[in-house]
């Protein structure tokens, strides 16, 4: 039963990931991203049922359109595999729990954050709504202790990028803000502060990288939410331990 849950769950993580690439793609642009069909970005032939099976079509079309045969970005299989991925992970580290519920929230957050930040720039007020509203939700039957932790999160996560905001004139951007606000309703105080110190450090080491290597200029915008959203999971399956590593050092 432990493998073919463990497949359950990979797969599950493949076609969500897949949808969630849609939904990081058109909420931006406010396109329809459950009525309207797929279609081939190039030759806007609309895609059957056969082009869409993660991973698999992919690998059976070799990588190109079926109709136009133009090359399919490697970032479609790459988002699937990786979601399932984390979603299999997630299984392994928690079976049938509480945990792994809020793991695949999390992830989706993630996923749709970063491939809406990275192609737009952009972190759609109405993704972050949904997932405030489904955190809330989740609080409410599973809370954090002590009751009032979620709102200090929220607090805390808005409080310290609007800070940032405001010395730096514009150093991050509002949706920056709102994304650590919602995670800070997921996670309480502390682990939304990790959560920030890990996107920042992970944020200056490649973008430091990405300038030496030219890749990027210094006056270039550089989407954070990816950033913050790598924090996020790295403190979701490790955070306590972290924290429990720091404090240990200095006592």
């Amino acid at each position: 039963m432990y493998i073919l849950f463990s497949f359950y769950f990979f797969l599950t993580g493949t076609i969500l990931g897949s949808f969630f690439h849609v939904v990081g793609v058109r909420l931006p642009q406010n396109a329809p991203f459950i009525t309207s069909r797929s279609a081939c970005p190039v030759c806007s032939t609309t895609l059957q049922a056969r082009d869409l099976i993660p991973l698999a079509s992919y690998t059976l079309a070799k990588g190109k359109c079926r109709h136009c045969q133009t090359h399919i970005s490697l970032v479609y299989p790459a988002v699937e595999l990786i979601t399932g991925g984390l979603f299999l992970f997630s299984y392994c580290q928690f079976g049938w729990s509480v945990d792994v519920l809020e793991a695949v929230l999390l992830l989706s957050l993630a996923v749709i954050v970063t491939v809406s930040d990275v192609k737009y720039m952009i972190i759609p007020n109405r993704l972050l709504m949904f997932f405030a509203f489904a955190f809330v939700v989740l609080r409410l039957f599973f809370p954090l202790s002590p009751w009032y932790a979620s709102l200090l999160g929220a607090c805390t996560g808005f409080a310290i990028v609007l800070l940032i905001i405001v010395l730096s004139r514009g150093g991050m951007g509002g949706g920056d803000m709102k994304l650590l606000a919602v995670l800070g309703l997921f996670f309480g105080g502390p682990l939304t502060l990790l959560t920030f110190f890990l996107a920042v450090t992970a944020g200056t080491l490649i973008s430091t990288f990405l300038l030496a290597a030219k890749v990027i200029s210094r006056r270039q915008p550089f989407p954070f939410g990816p950033f913050i959203m790598a924090g996020a999971v790295i403190s979701f399956y490790y955070g306590d331990a972290i924290l429990a590593f720091y404090v240990q050092s200095f006592q």
